[in-house]
């Protein structure tokens, strides 16, 4: 307690200070250390305060145009219309489960219209916020129903999937999935892991587009994963950030989902719709699940609805309500499917002037993968000490792995792109 006195003489106790009142050693937080920045968002901001005329940003995940600028699908603005001015729709809360004409619209293009599940009526879709909320709501279910599995993510694999089922109360382990020397799959080494795992473990695998590496497995090559699964009785958890996206095509990028459910699989799929609608901070995703029966989707859905209330209690409807309004339009969905090849053709462009420019240059190495991998990204191959090269010298940011969103790349840079690889593989 401190005094204070006023200009006639008198004097007054004033408040305590936090000081006083609070030792920093007996405080709750004094244990709490501080999380280091995420690393793709740092290097963004690193790039957003670089003043170089010619900067390059090759981090986000995010879908720019020839200008390098976000680019709203067409589509988009026309279903935003549409909900903006339907008269029905309110603020009111949606149901635990979320929207479910755009659930079920969510697990038709995915599944097929002719799945067996949906024919059946053995899935269930629950509204998620995002793909990162669905992989999340389908993590915190398995950790309340089978808690007793090992979980498997792949080396490399998306920065978040090992700290969401951290979360869920697993240790997930790896399966070798990227072959440095061939820079394209690494099959035996994964098809070794799916036979060596203890049966029953949880597998989350790319339904398309792999991130970080770009690389698929074939058809054949998701055919014999299938057949290891089930002999194992493995479970597949599809993460499917980019349908329609990879390829321009809704039913290539879902192949392995439906081979999947065709073969007998029960299994979940995390759905976003950030990057194959460009609708990134709507966050807008799904969960999808196909089980044995009809009742147990009923119960499957029920389970996921309470999990739903504890976490967000009801999901966001906006997003949600654009898609649905695409999804469930014959002509809004044939647009949809245009603006998807026009984002797919232009990066799948990209791929092939970098090459084009590589090769000019005469780079040493080899750098097919980069136009036989899929997707928004790209696995490059280059070192962590090329990748800071890049960045010091070039103003080119990615990240130390070496993988680039494509997406950021353009007629007006991608030359640039290619000198400063060039330069970074002869001198780093």
């Amino acid at each position: 307690m401190t005094k204070r006195k006023f200009e006639d003489g008198s004097t007054t106790h004033s408040a305590p200070s936090h000081s006083d009142l609070v030792n920093a050693d007996s405080s709750v937080f004094v244990a709490v250390p501080n999380c280091p920045t995420d690393l793709i968002f740092a290097l963004d901001g690193a790039y957003s305060a670089d003043t170089h005329p010619k900067k390059v940003n090759l981090t986000i995940g995010a879908y720019r145009d020839e200008n390098g600028d976000p680019w709203i699908l067409p589509v988009v603005r026309k279903a935003k219309e549409i909900v903006m001015n339907d008269p029905t729709i309110n603020h009111e809360y949606l149901r635990m489960d979320g929207l479910r004409s755009f659930t079920d619209a969510s697990a038709k293009i995915i599944l097929g219209s002719g799945s067996p599940a949906i024919k059946e009526n053995r899935f269930a879709g629950v509204q998620s916020v995002s793909g990162t909320g669905a992989v999340h709501l389908g993590a915190s279910f398995l950790g309340e129903f089978k808690s007793d599995a090992d979980v498997y993510v792949s080396d490399p694999t998306w920065g978040n999937h090992p700290d969401i089922f951290k979360t869920a109360g697993f240790i997930p382990k790896k399966y070798n999935y990227w072959d440095a020397k061939t820079r394209g799959l690494a099959f035996d080494d994964f098809l070794s892991t799916l036979e060596t795992a203890k049966d029953g473990s949880i597998f989350v695998l790319h339904a398309c587009a792999h991130n970080p590496t770009g690389v698929d497995p074939t058809q054949d090559q998701w055919k014999k994963i299938a057949e290891v699964m089930k002999a194992k009785k493995h479970f597949p958890f599809f993460d499917c950030a980019y349908q329609g996206f990879a390829s321009g095509s809704l039913e290539k990028d879902a192949w392995a989902v439906r081979y999947f459910v065709d073969a007998g699989f029960e299994l979940f799929v995390a759905q976003s719709y950030s990057k194959n609608f460009g609708i990134y901070s709507e966050r807008c995703g799904s969960l999808t699940v196909v089980t044995s029966s009809e009742e147990q989707a009923v119960n499957v859905r029920s389970q996921l609805c309470k999990h739903n209330r504890q976490s967000i209690s009801t999901p966001p409807a906006f997003g949600a309500r654009i898609v649905s309004a695409v999804l469930n339009d014959k002509d809004l969905f044939s647009e949809w499917e245009e603006n998807l090849r026009t984002m797919s053709s232009r990066i799948i462009r990209m791929r092939q002037e970098c090459v084009r420019h590589l090769t000019e240059l005469k780079t040493p190495g080899t750098w097919t993968h980069i136009t036989s991998q899929i997707g928004m990204f790209s696995f490059t191959g280059l070192t962590p000490a090329q990748v800071q090269v890049l960045r010091d010298k070039f103003h080119v940011y990615l990240i130390p792995n070496g993988r680039i969103s494509v997406a950021g790349l353009n007629e007006r840079n991608v030359r640039w792109f290619a000198e400063a690889v060039d330069w970074a593989v002869r001198n780093a």
